[in-house]
């Protein structure tokens, strides 16, 4: 007499995820915060709103994001404990551009197989992230997946809320004609253009993730891996320190904008109101060699690699001249290496923001 069907049959393994659970628990424990209720295991993750009481207005920031096909390199290295940094910081950094603390994240993680000890490592490096943003994790779902996924294949996404008061949103209103740009270093690709990055390297020019590639410093998949830069906490110390002193309420520091998906120039105009106009001036930076890497490999063309990558810019700041000096010193003190590149001007034949001269050697 044949077996009766069951979950573990059809390819879904209850107690794998319960162990996953037990493995993860000691890292999310380290990144919560003094407002979070209860621990992991609840159905929904609690969070003490009193703390917004201290606000004047409070308005809430919302942000979700994934980590996008990065995760096939990590998943070939079979290397787990980074991605969460990519995920965190494609998050939280867009939260924080508009002045927002973010407060807690959950996270999603599906997966072909629940193998316990590699959901593990993936979200250690969701919560090792979130200390650095200095946000709670404050739950997740784990999600197994059999036919939709291969048994080694996983995806990850995140959500996170924050706050920030309603006097002092950054934004484009805030932004005008004689500010200056201000670039923050990225640490190497970040988690954006990576189908275009695995195109170039894998089919076109036929590298191996072992390749060592002296240019880089390394094996070509530790440079694909390098986690992406988590700006958050850094930000808002610098809007602490230049907007929080300011006795007036003309705030020296106007707009931030995250360079993820579509590049410097396309995101940075997000934040540029229509009647300005920004040059960026390519020649105050040298992109890391993979980018160069990326473009000459591929035959890309220098406007495709800068509408795709973030050519070593992963946060810009928009504030005034100023107050420029201030903001480098502040950020250098954080491990940030930040430069003024450009300038906001009132617009005349041109608008928007358009990249000159070319990237220093």
């Amino acid at each position: 007499m044949s077996q009766g069907a069951s979950y573990a049959a059809a390819g879904v393994d209850i107690e794998a995820g319960d162990r996953a659970v037990e493995l993860m628990k000691e890292w999310v424990a380290k990144a919560t915060r003094p407002e979070v209720v209860g621990g992991l295991g609840g159905f929904a993750g609690l969070f003490d709103a009193t703390a917004l009481t201290a606000y004047r207005r409070p308005l809430l920031a919302t942000s979700t994001d994934g980590v996008g096909t990065k995760v096939a390199i990590a998943q070939k290295l079979d290397r787990h404990d980074t991605i969460g940094f990519d995920l965190v910081g494609m998050v939280v950094d867009d939260l924080v551009v508009c002045g927002a603390e973010p407060l807690f994240m959950t996270d999603y993680i599906c997966t072909g197989k629940v193998v316990p000890e590699t959901i593990a490592q993936i979200v250690k490096g969701i919560a090792e992230a979130c200390v650095e943003a200095g946000t709670a994790l404050v739950g997740g779902e784990t999600a197994e997946h059999p036919g939709l996924l291969a048994p080694d294949e996983y995806d990850v996404a995140g959500a996170s809320t924050g706050v920030v008061e309603a006097d002092e949103l950054l934004g484009a209103e805030r932004v005008r004609a004689g500010d200056v740009v201000l670039a923050m270093a990225s640490s190497g690709l970040h988690s954006n253009g990576y189908s275009l990055v695995r195109h170039v390297f894998f089919d076109r020019a036929g590298w191996a993730l072992d390749r060592d590639v002296p240019e880089l410093g390394g094996t070509l998949g530790e440079t694909l891996l390098t986690p992406t830069r988590v700006y958050a906490k850094h930000c808002l110390e610098l809007i602490q320190q230049l907007n929080g002193d300011a006795e007036t309420t003309d705030k020296p520091l106007h707009a931030m904008s995250h360079i993820t998906g579509g590049g410097f120039a396309a995101n940075l105009a997000r934040v540029i109101p229509e009647d300005l106009a920004v040059r960026i001036d390519r020649s105050t930076w040298t992109p890391a060699p993979v980018f160069q890497l990326v473009g000459q490999l591929g035959d890309v063309p220098q406007l495709e690699l800068e509408k795709t990558l973030n050519m070593g810019v992963g946060m810009v700041a928009v504030l005034d001249r100023a107050a420029a000096d201030r903001a480098v010193a502040v950020l250098a003190e954080r491990d940030i290496p930040a430069w003024v590149c450009g300038e906001v001007s009132t617009a005349t034949e041109t608008n928007g923001v358009e990249l000159h001269n070319t990237y220093a050697s």
